[in-house]
């Protein structure tokens, strides 16, 4: 089920969270509102934990994890790295990057086996990604976006990517990653997938403004509601012949 949620009034809810199987990371934010939706929905299955890094709270784009490890920016301090290293399961790696492109939620794509990685991408980050996060890693442009985590939101179930990537492109990555991708929106439209939605294996949390429609894709990509990819076109074409006629 998908979940509703703002960031004192910010809708990109994706920038100040990290949501993985594993864990949940959530910025430190003047209200505790944000961090209580994240906590209701997943405490029984996974920490859901208050971090930062360098200092700011844009962690969902700072950062990059997935159940077996969690990369961070090597601006994160000591004491902000213990902290996260001391709240998550023992079971994740958790690691400090020296890269030039220090966003690396915003340069990185990934769920527990593919990664989808920037084209400027250091080699030896590279590595460590396959290393750390155990998967295979792919250079790959979204719709021409160099920004692969930005444009695109993956879990084990499906993807979901900016709305302007062709069907051959739609094919290629789904070939890639061996799960359904279909192109789609938040937010009323936003192109910038990664930043209005957090999505793990059963469950995910978009901006306050989500259409109903957005959220349909979402719960039927995902498969949050056991819906299959084939009921995206059948549910959307209702939806919207009953807006044309109402």
């Amino acid at each position: 089920m998908a979940t509703r949620v703002q960031f004192e009034n910010n809708n990109e809810v994706g920038v100040f969270a990290r949501l993985t199987n594993s864990y949940c990371l959530v910025g430190i934010g003047g209200s505790e509102n944000f961090y209580s939706v994240f906590e209701s929905e997943l405490a029984d299955h996974v920490p859901v934990i208050h971090a930062s890094i360098a200092g700011c709270r844009i962690i969902g784009r700072l950062c990059v994890g997935n159940s077996k490890g969690l990369l961070l920016p090597n601006t994160t301090t000591d004491q902000e790295m213990l902290h996260i290293r001391n709240s998550l399961p023992d079971s994740v790696v958790v690691q400090r990057i020296e890269e030039r492109l220090s966003a690396l939620g915003n340069c990185i794509c990934t769920n527990d086996y593919v990664a989808l990685t920037h084209t400027d991408l250091d080699r030896e980050t590279e590595e460590i990604v396959a290393d750390v996060l155990g998967v295979e890693v792919f250079r790959q442009t979204i719709a021409g976006n160099v920004l692969v985590g930005s444009y695109c939101c993956l879990t084990n179930q499906g993807g979901m990517v900016h709305p302007r990537t062709s069907v051959e492109d739609q094919d290629e990555l789904s070939s890639l990653l061996q799960v359904p991708i279909v192109a789609g929106t938040v937010n009323r439209g936003s192109d910038v997938i990664a930043a209005g939605l957090c999505v793990n294996d059963w469950s995910a949390f978009c901006g306050l403004d989500t259409t109903s429609t957005e959220i349909s894709v979402i719960e039927s990509i995902f498969k949050l509601r056991n819906a299959q990819p084939s009921r995206i076109v059948t549910e959307m074409r209702s939806s919207l012949i009953d807006a044309m006629q109402s």
